[in-house]
């Protein structure tokens, strides 16, 4: 039987993960591509649809890094990303969405070992959890909150 191998999408900051996955790819540093990089300006503007809509086309886990705490190049961004987070995380608890399949980090443009290291932890983590195969059972809990699912989006 082959190995799974996980879908994961990562939302990352244009000005500091992605500089860092970067570094990361140009320092040859080895790490599992598993997962497919969403370049957003800033982690600030995720909105609770993105991991929504990621879990609906298929994804077995999300990722969101960016900038580290006053380093935003937004100024702000990040504080309302860790805001949004909190509630996010709970929201999606609530919904049925397993949490282990979230991951939300801060990593800058000069830390391309962490970006490595914290990619393998993830992919790792996701490939013990298996197939995300709970999602078509939490679409009537996500309409009756009054979240879209799929449609204009």
């Amino acid at each position: 039987m082959a190995e799974f191998k996980p879908k994961a999408i990562a939302f990352i900051c244009n000005w500091c993960t992605y500089t860092g996955a970067d570094l990361a790819g140009t320092s040859r540093m080895e790490y599992p591509a598993d997962f497919r990089i969403i370049k957003v300006p800033c982690t600030g503007r995720i909105d609770a649809e993105f991991i929504i809509k990621g879990f609906e086309q298929g994804a077995d886990g999300i990722w969101i890094s960016g900038c580290h705490i006053g380093d935003c190049h937004y100024q702000s961004g990040n504080y309302f990303a860790q805001r949004r987070w909190s509630i996010f995380h709970d929201e999606l608890e609530f919904l049925g969405i397993d949490t282990r399949r979230l991951k939300y980090t801060w990593i800058s443009a000069s830390e391309g070992r962490k970006f490595a290291d914290e990619a393998t932890e993830f992919v790792e983590r996701l490939k013990e959890l298996g197939p995300y195969e709970d999602f078509d059972q939490i679409i009537p809990k996500i309409e009756e909150s009054g979240a879209s699912v799929g449609g204009d989006g």
